[in-house]
């Protein structure tokens, strides 16, 4: 019993010793490479990560005071208000006659269902958010914010209110200008996107949910991110992606920074509900300086084009070896226009594009946002790597139609062929009991000519709405964007209302 008891004393002793040395051996070893991690950084070796991170100039600064900022940004952001008027839109597709099965050719009923079908939309009214860009009423927000409206009603943080006009859209990036008469407006101060990093605090500041002037504060969680929402033949994504709270209603309103400046513009949230769920997008500040002067000037995008295709960012792995697409830094050239700039400077397809006037892209939404920056006729210097060797070409930037010209704004009017439109003088008007209108002198070789219409008739309502001059005119054949209208008026001297369908869509049409 004594011996059992002795080998028993024997073991505990010898695993307490064993686990005493084990935790001094470990806590010995801790402590060593503890100094070597401290005395790495008291030497500087720092993670390429962090070098310069401590440098004097790159000292996090104290707590961020956003009160200047707001108070600077709000009076020059606005609350825009839209209405579009209750109309009637007709379906020229031929119904089908539930008796066409039993009858075939010869069904007897089909004339019954064959006609045109008509439905009216109700009024619609909506709001978003817009920044004054100049004293004189110049006005910056989302295309989508303005889009097909009959009515714009832009209201200040003093509780002024101003109808507004359109100036200019562009669908491929979103952005749209708009005016209102007025001067000495607060305005806002253009920022630089580029600079933009990052972590740094931001502002949104707009009309969310239809509430007064709200001001939230996020960060920049990411730069040129595209999520394929604009809409156009040419979309043009590279978003500054924050999650500043932005929700219905802050479309078209200010991302600032912490000294008040612009440095993009709110157009999007990324949400299953629909309301802010943690991230918003925002147009950056270069690109919308660029649109909206050509919006002013022109009342078209001068768009430049390098000449090139190349795929999308996410192609998966599987996709990029059947379709030949190798790995490298830049944005790979998987295609050249033969008559576009790139082919005439000796860009290749398998080249990898690095850099636009020295600045680096490694995705197509940078490649984009670098571009969108300048118009036909504009030289750019080109960097781009082929076979390991980095080349560097300069290229004159051509627009869609591959020349260096200046684009026109599209009209609808456009497509009349020679027709000749005037406003009625206000005798005619008077004589025959009507408002104004817009007389057709001539049909030209148009879509006017593929109507009954005569010449000398004169419109005065388009679906229903009516038309005063040939600005009303062009205006609401804009909004039609395709499909057939009905176009009603008078023969002056003659008794009755005339009605006449036009086919927007006809493929006279050019």
């Amino acid at each position: 019993m004594t011996m059992k008891l002795k080998n028993i004393l024997l073991v505990v002793a010898v695993s307490a010793t064993t686990a005493i040395l084990s935790v001094w051996g470990y806590a010995k070893y801790m402590e060593n490479n503890s100094s070597y991690g401290l005395q790495q950084q008291d030497n500087g070796k720092l993670p390429v990560n962090y070098a310069g991170f401590f440098d004097k100039d790159n000292v996090p600064a104290g707590p961020v005071d956003f009160t200047a900022a707001s108070t600077a940004a709000t009076p020059a952001v606005v609350h825009i208000k839209t209405r579009t008027k209750e109309k009637q839109v007709t379906n020229n597709n031929r119904r089908r006659s539930p008796f066409g099965d039993l009858f075939g050719d010869d069904d007897p009923f089909s004339d019954f269902f064959g006609g045109p079908r008509s439905m009216v939309i109700p009024e619609q009214r909506a709001s978003g958010s817009g920044v004054v860009v100049s004293g004189d009423g110049y006005i910056v927000t989302n295309n989508h914010v303005v889009e097909g409206a009959d009515e714009i009603t832009v209201t200040t943080t003093n509780r002024k209110t101003y109808k507004a006009t359109v100036v200019g859209t562009d669908p491929n990036s979103d952005l749209a200008v708009i005016k209102v008469e007025s001067s000495n407006l607060p305005y806002m101060v253009w920022g630089n996107s580029d600079d933009v990093k990052l972590g740094q605090w931001v502002l949104a500041v707009g009309y969310p949910l239809n509430l007064d002037v709200t001001v939230t504060a996020g960060i920049v969680s990411a730069k040129s991110r595209s999520i394929g929402i604009n809409k156009g033949d040419r979309p043009i994504e590279s978003f500054i992606q924050t999650d500043a709270a932005v929700n219905p209603g802050n479309s078209g309103g200010a991302l600032i920074n912490t000294n008040g400046e612009l440095i993009g513009i709110n157009s999007a949230i990324a949400s299953p509900t629909g309301s802010y769920a943690g991230y918003s997008y925002a147009i950056p500040v270069n690109i919308v300086k660029k649109i909206v002067g050509d919006l002013m000037k022109f009342g078209a995008v001068q768009r430049a084009y390098i000449g090139i295709s190349y795929p999308p960012d996410d192609v998966p792995e599987e996709k990029k070896k059947e379709l030949g697409i190798k790995d490298g830094e830049g944005v790979f050239v998987s295609g050249v226009a033969d008559d576009g700039a790139a082919k005439q400077a000796g860009i290749q397809k398998g080249d990898f594009i690095t850099k636009i006037n020295g600045s680096i892209v490694n995705s197509g939404p940078e490649l984009q946002e670098q571009v969108a920056r300048y118009k036909p006729g504009d030289k750019i210097t080109v960097s781009y790597v082929r076979n390991g060797k980095e080349n560097t070409a300069t290229i004159t930037l051509k627009n869609k139609s591959g020349n260096y010209e200046a684009v026109k704004q599209e009209s609808v009017l456009d497509d009349f062929g020679g027709a000749e439109l005037a406003t009625v003088d206000k005798a005619t008007a008077q004589k025959n009991d009507i408002s104004g209108g817009v007389l057709v002198k001539k049909l030209g070789t148009g879509i006017l000519k593929n109507t009954r219409m005569q010449e000398g008739f004169v419109i005065t309502s388009v679906d229903g709405q009516e038309v005063k001059t040939v600005e009303d005119l062009k205006a609401l054949l804009g909004k039609a964007q395709g499909g057939t209208v009905r176009l009603e008026g008078i023969y002056p001297g003659y008794e009755g209302t005339y009605g006449y369908p036009l086919n927007l869509s006809s493929s006279d049409q050019k």
